[in-house]
């Protein structure tokens, strides 16, 4: 690869010299055969920097398989391997036989799955009556909370280049992606607002007084969840499309660590708020991803389904997405010992974190299944009641027929 472009850029300084040799008085003869060797030059190097290009492409494709580095606390091996990290509360004792959120859905009316999956297929929904006002509750709460914590709210387009996916660290393309890709076209639905707000400052030069930059985003999410199967993705677990409200911090390289603790903490408080049972763990490295170089995921308890399920998670992503997004700041000159007069400090890369404040349909199944009551209702948790109108319960809509 390196020897090619040396070769190209060899052949351009030759044509470069034969142009100029043109400019000045030639005989005729000396100019034909200059004209002659220009365009052999010509000739080879459309070959050669056609060969360059798909080089470089193939290089690319390879490149991009290579995962980000790992912190050196990162427990090694597959997701059976992860380490608890915190455990907060303990799993709700009931006196009754408990249901899972798809009953409990059922009983009290709030989705539609059978008529969802006419209309566009499995793994799709429709949600009705209190469930409407529970995700909409959700969204404003998580965004008022974390705007509490110095958060600027955005709504983000939901279809992105195939390009900033990739730069991103995800594989819009293939068998196994969980990309929906726009036919004819470069663009794709977004998998997480992760990605069109890490694009919001993508080949830019940030002044580091700016620094940090912390985003909170709502928008609705597309997964095609290929090869997911069976009865833990039944219901609302795991679907095509969903609400998500998710935060993303762009910071100087010496500070991921701390807003990685920072946002993890966030996430931790949030849901203690709920009064929800959950675990944090940290993620082995077969399990971090491409871009994170440290992950954190909470497991709440979803006794509906019988085990922990993964509602969020906070990823450090270190330089791996600004590299790729062209996210630069300058430091400051009083920051850095002083080179001369008039110079100016080199760009650095920032480093960029993600983390969910509130995945809305797996905050659903963890409610409806940890605060169902025996005579079937559910009980709604205080913080979410002032954004549904000051519902406290959600019950039947209908009296049930006497046998």
């Amino acid at each position: 690869m390196f020897r090619r472009w040396q070769e190209v850029e060899r052949l351009r300084a030759e044509r470069n010299v034969v142009a100029n040799k043109m400019k000045g008085k030639l005989e005729p003869s000396e100019r034909q055969k200059l004209i002659e060797e220009g365009k052999n030059l010509k000739d080879v190097l459309f070959t050669l920097e056609e060969d360059l290009v798909t080089l470089t492409d193939e290089l690319q494709l390879e490149a991009q398989c290579v995962p980000n580095m790992t912190h050196p606390d990162v427990p090694i091996g597959g997701e059976d391997f992860s380490t608890v990290r915190k455990m907060v509360g303990k799993p709700r004792e009931f006196s009754f036989s408990i249901k899972d959120h798809v009953q409990l859905g059922k009983d009290l009316d709030l989705f539609d799955f059978d008529a969802a999956s006419e209309v566009s297929g499995s793994k799709f929904y429709y949600l009705k009556n209190e469930a409407v006002l529970l995700e909409m509750g959700l969204v404003n709460w998580a965004v008022s909370e974390v705007m509490k914590r110095g958060f600027t709210p955005l709504t983000t387009p939901e279809i992105v280049r195939s390009s900033v996916v990739e730069k991103c660290g995800f594989q819009p393309r293939g068998t196994n992606t969980q990309v929906y890709s726009i036919e004819g076209s470069d663009q794709c639905l977004i998998g997480t607002a992760e990605i069109p707000v890490g694009g919001i400052h993508m080949d830019s030069i940030l002044a580091e007084s700016s620094l940090p930059l912390k985003y909170v985003a709502f928008s609705h999410c597309f997964r095609t969840e290929a090869g997911a199967a069976g009865t833990a993705t039944r219901g609302l677990y795991r679907v095509h499309q969903f609400s998500k409200v998710e935060m993303f911090i762009l910071c100087r390289p010496e500070e991921s660590n701390s807003f990685h603790e920072e946002l993890i903490k966030i996430e931790e408080d949030l849901f203690t708020s709920l009064g929800l049972h959950f675990k944090t763990m940290d993620m082995a490295t077969e399990d971090l991803g491409a871009p994170a170089y440290r992950k954190f995921d909470i497991e709440a308890w979803m006794p509906g389904l019988g085990r922990y399920g993964e509602i969020s998670s906070a990823s450090n992503c270190t330089d791996y997405q600004s590299r790729r997004l062209g996210i630069r700041y300058r430091p400051e000159l009083s920051t850095i010992p002083k080179k001369g007069k008039g110079s100016s400090p080199p760009t650095q890369f920032v480093h960029t974190l993600n983390a969910t404040a509130c995945a809305v349909p797996r905050m659903i199944v963890c409610l409806l299944e940890n605060f169902q009551q025996e005579d079937g209702s559910v009980v709604v948790p205080e913080p979410l009641r002032p954004f549904m109108g000051g519902l406290d319960i959600i019950s039947y809509k209908y009296k049930q027929e006497l046998v």
